[in-house]
């Protein structure tokens, strides 16, 4: 009863497939109760390559500590896409994926999605969101610094500011 009362989205995963999920994430995504179960996690992403690397770093994490935790964008049933803190605990460091639970909480409140970014600009925000610099950001991302720079300009342009401080207000929902 605890798991599905929760006032924030849990879902159990293995192998990065729904097994269960609770209310407040069916609500959250703008599923129907089971409708998820048995699909793969990658419905819930913008896009294929951020289900990708989103999960590489994840794994990467948890075969270290067996969590991991960001903030990313993630894709409503409907197709909009809204800022999620997500959190996921491991129960093996061997086989991260293979039995996993996540806490997936909404932050569109706070920080919604104000612009039409493409995959790499939204892993880009992501990253710097979460205070990388553009050197950390391009090695995660296998790109040079340059190409993060290059995406971090235009995101200034769509975000309609003019230094990097400014657009990093706008990231992390305090402008």
């Amino acid at each position: 009863m605890a798991f599905d009362l929760a006032p924030v989205g849990l879902l159990v995963s293995r192998n990065r497939i729904i097994q269960s999920y609770n209310q407040a994430f069916a609500r959250m995504f703008g599923f129907e109760a089971e409708a998820l179960a048995g699909q793969s996690l990658a419905c819930l992403y913008p896009s294929a390559e951020e289900f990708e690397h989103i999960g590489d770093r994840a794994l990467e994490a948890m075969r270290n500590t067996l969590v991991y935790a960001d903030q990313r964008i993630m894709k409503r049933r409907n197709g909009e896409l809204f800022w999620c803190r997500v959190i996921g605990q491991a129960l093996d460091k061997l086989d991260p994926f293979g039995a996993s639970v996540w806490v997936f909480e909404d932050i569109s409140e706070e920080r919604p999605v104000t612009a039409a970014l493409t995959t790499r600009e939204r892993e880009i925000a992501q990253l710097l969101a979460q205070g990388k610099s553009s050197k950390e950001t391009g090695r995660l991302l296998g790109i040079s610094y340059r190409t993060v720079e290059a995406h971090k300009a235009r995101l200034m342009r769509k975000f309609n500011v003019g230094s990097s401080i400014e657009l990093m207000a706008k990231l992390v929902g305090l402008e």
